[in-house]
């Protein structure tokens, strides 16, 4: 007979709220924290300064020590524009998998978590187990810092933390970090016949560019390496770029996006002086002497630490012992774990679903993932609980 999975409802339930980037997560947040209360937990939130979005913590068990944070982003990527064969907030089964926006990244992770808090509770944590449930992950890992702010000045906080993005239930211990700037060229118009009486800020965009892929290559080549990345070295990349209006004339403004996702060991921002320094220093100057006005501007358009827990910290060896592997690795993408680790709370990613199936058309996770999580949660609870599973 095939196994009863507690998750899928609290999981189809979770889908059903369309919490886009761009959207407010109140709606789901409210249902978190009414399922909270309902169970006898306190949650607070802290919002973002518009009121519209907030993240939630909680805790169970004692609260006058640390303890274990389970912890995971409410928010998903966007639908549009793709070609799903279901609709993407209804969650479908079919085949052994769930269907739905958000099911590998990452709500199934929640929705085991928020289907064994009775359990929990009912075995009566000896050590405090906290939730912390985020906004805005996807754009930059911007909602969970303001928690960290606030838990930085707690009395209690977090021992660790182990993150359940979609890992396959395999312990990952390591991402790169990330920083993604925009580039704005001001050059001069004029027609295009007398173009050397202008100045071209997409040629001139072109050639930061054109640099920004030399450095790349050289990151390629020469590194420096870390072989538990499946791209070894840091990378960079311009994803972005518009400019001119017309053919007839010599463009006047041109930007463009790009990208440093770097690995441990690598200064972003000496990239990024690396870069700039190219600009302003052998462009800028053929620029001015055509036109005084000319010009870059930079901005941040967002940006995220690395992270790199030890292999043979606690929080690993704690990990490992839940998912019976004796092997760690890193992950390609990007996690709000690097911030953890800044605020001082060592932290592991571990959760169902694989991120191969994440931010597509037709996302889905693997009922059998699910499976594995709420085993994972079982032997979570073997470790800090005071009473055995119900038989």
């Amino acid at each position: 007979m095939a196994r009863q999975i507690a998750s899928i409802e609290m999981i189809r339930r979770l889908v059903s709220m369309d919490t886009t980037s761009r959207n407010s997560n109140l709606e789901l947040i409210g249902f978190i924290g009414e399922h909270l209360a309902g169970l006898g937990i306190e949650s607070r939130l802290v919002h973002d300064e518009t009121g519209r979005k907030a993240n939630l913590y909680a805790t169970l068990g004692p609260r006058d020590k640390p303890g274990i944070a389970l912890s995971g982003h409410t928010d998903v990527v966007p639908v549009d524009g793709q070609q799903w064969s279901s609709d993407p907030w209804t969650v479908e089964e079919r085949g052994g998998r769930l269907f739905g926006r958000g099911t590998a990244d990452m709500k199934s992770f929640i929705g085991v978590v928020l289907t064994v808090l009775p359990e929990i509770l009912r075995r009566k944590p000896k050590s405090p187990i906290h939730l912390i449930f985020s906004y805005d992950e996807e754009v930059g890992c911007l909602g969970v810092r303001r928690l960290l702010e606030v838990l930085a000045n707690a009395p209690v906080r977090p021992l660790a933390c182990i993150i359940g993005e979609p890992t396959s239930m395999k312990v990952m211990v390591g991402h790169k970090g990330k920083k993604s700037l925009r580039c704005r060229v001001h050059g001069r118009e004029c027609h295009s016949s007398l173009a050397p009486q202008g100045v071209n800020a997409i040629d001139y965009a072109a050639e930061v560019v054109g640099r920004l892929r030399g450095m790349a290559k050289r990151m390629a080549e020469k590194g420096p390496f870390d072989a538990n990345f499946d791209v070894p070295h840091t990378t960079i990349h311009t994803g972005v770029i518009h400019g001119g209006t017309a053919l007839n004339i010599v463009p006047k403004d041109c930007q463009f996006d790009f990208e440093f996702r770097y690995v441990p060991g690598v200064d972003p921002e000496t990239l990024y002086g690396e870069i700039r320094g190219f600009a302003e220093t052998e462009l800028l100057p053929q620029m001015r002497a055509v036109a005084s006005e000319a010009g870059f501007e930079w901005e941040q358009i967002s940006a995220f630490p690395g992270l790199d827990t030890p292999v043979d910290s606690e929080i690993v060896e704690f990990v490992k012992s839940l998912t019976g592997a004796n092997s760690t690795g890193k992950v390609a993408f990007g996690t709000e774990g690097g911030l953890f680790q800044e605020a001082g709370i060592p932290t592991v990613i571990c959760g169902p679903g694989n991120i191969a199936q994440a931010h597509k058309p037709d996302e889905y996770v693997d009922v059998d993932q699910v499976a594995l999580c709420e085993d994972f949660m079982g032997r979570l609870m073997d470790k800090l609980c005071s009473l055995p599973a119900a038989s």
